[in-house]
């Protein structure tokens, strides 16, 4: 009897205490990764780039808001949200209440599909089916049967009142310390199809000091337009460094069509004999219905901008 039923008990065992630890303890787990990129001009005075992403807002994660609110003691240069910041159409307040000490300094923002709509319950399993099926998500089509709207107008109102730059299909500047003209361009979310490259194209600004280019879901088609237009460097978050990872393997998915080995950090992209650099974000929160990371803890990360060798 013993050896019957033991293996199987074992085996539950483990996947309860691996649940338990990727929902308890490590999905709290929050840490900050440093990257430094040498994409400015030579000559220029290194920049420091807060970038967050995905925060997933529940109404009540109050280690979550201590920790975000605890990343102004870096003094950044610049703060770049990379979207889905809302995983509950009431968290809008504990979102501005957590940035808030964030939106003391320059900043920028684009939005992803959760900071409109909200998530619905879903089978994890289905995400390594669309992989397999060659789908990723909500395949580009909006989630309109059921999906639950989120009051995003009130979170870019409380970005636009702080001065941070909304990059919604669309191109701006921000001045920075000693004069620093930095031109961002950006898109919004491609998961969904509301990216207008079309509207937005022409490359970097032959004015600014450093052009920027940011979206929420590092899709290839994104990818590959900012990159044969000439950006150095592109920001983006939606993957969530895969979420549930396998130790000593790495992610098996990540939800859109860039490949597994670039789904979180720095790497590179290549594109019409153009290369940027990639920064993507694995963010610092999950979906309300899966709240769970493995082998992938929460992030936000300090990119230091350095001149070029």
């Amino acid at each position: 009897m013993r050896a019957r039923y033991g293996v199987p008990l074992g085996i539950t065992a483990v996947g309860a205490a691996t649940l338990a630890y990727a929902a308890g303890f490590e999905a709290r787990s929050f840490r900050l990764r440093r990257v430094s990129v040498p994409v400015l001009p030579p000559g220029a005075k290194p920049l420091r780039l807060l970038q967050v992403s995905d925060i997933h807002m529940v109404s009540g994660q109050r280690k979550k808001q201590r920790w975000l609110q605890s990343l102004a003691g870096l003094r950044p240069d610049l703060v770049v949200n990379t979207g889905d910041n809302l995983s509950d159409p009431e968290g809008v307040p504990e979102v501005l209440d957590a940035l808030g000490p964030l939106m003391q300094f320059p900043g920028a923002y684009v939005f992803g599909s959760n900071d409109y709509y909200g998530p619905k319950p879903r089978n994890p399993a289905r995400y390594l089916l669309e992989k397999v099926q060659g789908k990723h998500g909500l395949n580009g089509n909006p989630p309109v049967v059921g999906a639950v709207h989120n009051p995003w107008e009130e979170l870019r109102d409380g970005f636009d009142a702080a001065g941070w730059l909304n990059l919604t299909n669309t191109r701006g500047n921000l001045k920075l310390r000693d004069g620093f003209d930095l031109a961002l361009t950006g898109l919004d979310d491609p998961h969904i199809k509301r990216d207008r490259y079309a509207e937005v194209a022409g490359g970097p600004s032959a004015t600014a000091d450093f052009s920027l280019a940011v979206v929420h879901a590092p899709y290839l088609r994104a990818l590959d337009a900012f990159t044969a237009d000439g950006y150095p460097l592109v920001l983006a978050g939606h993957t969530h460094g895969g979420q549930v990872c396998i130790p000593f393997y790495g992610a098996l998915v990540t939800n859109c069509d860039l490949d597994t080995d670039r789904v979180k950090g720095l790497s590179t992209h290549t594109y019409g004999g153009h290369r940027s650099y990639l920064h993507v974000s694995a963010g610092c929160g999950a979906n309300r219905y899966t709240p769970v990371r493995l082998a992938c803890p929460p992030e936000a990360t300090l990119l230091t901008l350095t001149p070029k060798a």
